[in-house]
């Protein structure tokens, strides 16, 4: 498995070695050692969420102020420009972010740790989207930052308008955030 660390270097891209034939494919899609040895920690996996959504859904940015998420996220139908947004004020990339295209095809996963808000718009008809996280949901602790706040800049690639939740429309500015040490 190929890892790249992205312009944010603790939100890292991995992608697998694919073997295919004529009967289809197969990968290996997830080695704890090997994740561990290169985000350079233990990490333990609690949770497994799947969501579909269509096209130009936009997912985002969500994350939890306690008992913050770390994500292992992935696309196994469809496609979705991912991003992570660093909410970390001690970090010298505080407020940037990094995105990347995640697809059934492409097969690549992201890691983002805690510490980041994380989000994804769909490019596809509709996308599959599969995430392991290493903490319990918390609702109660759960935030979300503007998808669309000028200050971040997120280059969202979709076309006409983002269909978002409400708690997607009601996100709060990176000024007016909750935000980590």
């Amino acid at each position: 498995m190929k890892a790249t660390r992205l312009d944010i270097p603790e939100v890292i891209l991995f992608e697998p070695k694919v073997f295919g034939d004529d009967r289809g494919f197969f990968f290996e899609s997830f080695n704890q050692r090997l994740f561990e040895e290169t985000i350079g920690k233990p990490v333990q996996f609690v949770q497994d969420n799947h969501s579909r959504s269509v096209k130009n859904v936009l997912r985002g940015l969500h994350y939890q102020i306690q008992q913050p998420q770390g994500k292992l996220v992935r696309v196994t139908h469809g496609e979705v420009f991912d991003v992570a947004v660093d909410l970390r004020k001690s970090s010298p990339t505080f407020g940037r972010w990094v995105g990347a295209s995640l697809s059934g095809d492409n097969k690549r996963q992201l890691w983002i740790p805690e510490g980041f808000a994380h989000g994804f718009v769909v490019i596809s008809e509709f996308a599959e989207f599969l995430y392991k996280t290493t903490d319990y949901w918390a609702p109660e602790h759960e935030r979300s930052l503007a998808w669309n706040d000028e200050t971040v800049g997120v280059e969202w690639p979709y076309a006409g308008a983002p269909i978002l939740s409400m708690k997607d429309q009601t996100a709060v500015k990176l000024s007016e955030a909750d935000l980590f040490s």
